[in-house]
């Protein structure tokens, strides 16, 4: 039970963070200013470059030939996990998931009262269908690496403090959905996905290509350009296909 606990870290966290969101909007009746705003922003847009170098960091290792290698293995991965996200179409899903949750949204706002159960659903389903969430609950449960995890918490708290002052206090229970949705997640990983890769020697591969995955998440923050994140993932699928073909 400790060993399960500790792999899901980032789960608990994340859905810390949007009842702390939830209870701070619910306590402070004005909206965050847009100097605040923009530092959140910026800090979130950093931290998650910095846990996604260490990630990379953390899972290329030897000399410095072998670093090359696969941090070679790891970009190629990503390269052709978007081309397989692209084929699967899954950020056109992500995009639908994206418009209903919208939907809700504004069907809610255009009532005459909010309606409790379109924001919560509409929460839901953002937050669950968030990439960094998919990332941060694999390598979470891989090898306990819940950063990734940590930072969507801050972005999933901020966001609350908006969705409650529309919905209330209703909207912070989808906190309880993303902690069972993630946690799934997380210990499948564990229990399933870690003993094979590690067996194998291919968890590092994984973890390395979940690394810059996360760093394109900063682009999108920082609003460098558009990136279609849903694409990268058959990246963490390609990563050990790759890595057990080419050392081999």
């Amino acid at each position: 039970m400790r060993c399960l606990s500790l792999r899901m870290t980032g789960a608990f966290l994340n859905a810390i963070g949007i009842l702390l969101g939830g209870l701070f909007g619910l306590a402070c009746r004005r909206t965050l200013p847009a100097q605040a705003q923009i530092f959140f922003r910026n800090a979130l847009g950093v931290s998650i470059v910095f846990f996604g170098v260490r990630l990379v960091w953390l899972n290329v290792n030897g000399p410095f030939l072998l670093i090359l290698k696969q941090f070679f293995l790891a970009a190629l991965s990503v390269v052709l996990g978007n081309l397989l996200g692209k084929l699967f179409r899954l950020q056109k899903i992500s995009n639908y998931l994206g418009r209903h949750a919208n939907h809700l949204i504004v069907s809610a706002q255009s009532g005459v009262a909010p309606n409790a159960a379109a924001g919560f659903n509409a929460c839901t389903i953002l937050f669950c269908a968030a990439p960094l969430g998919w990332l941060g609950a694999v390598t979470d449960g891989l090898s306990g690496y819940f950063w990734l995890l940590a930072v969507k918490a801050m972005m999933d708290g901020l966001a609350m403090i908006g969705f409650v002052k529309m919905f209330r206090w209703p909207a912070a229970i989808s906190a309880f959905p993303v902690f069972l949705f993630f946690g799934t997640l997380t210990f499948v990983c564990q229990f399933y996905a870690a003993p094979f890769l590690d067996s194998q020697e291919l968890t590092n591969s994984v973890n390395a290509a979940a690394g810059l995955v996360a760093c394109a998440v900063a682009l999108v923050i920082f609003e460098v350009r558009r990136v279609e994140l849903a694409n990268f993932m058959p990246a963490l699928v390609v990563a050990p296909v790759l890595a057990k073909l080419l050392n081999h």
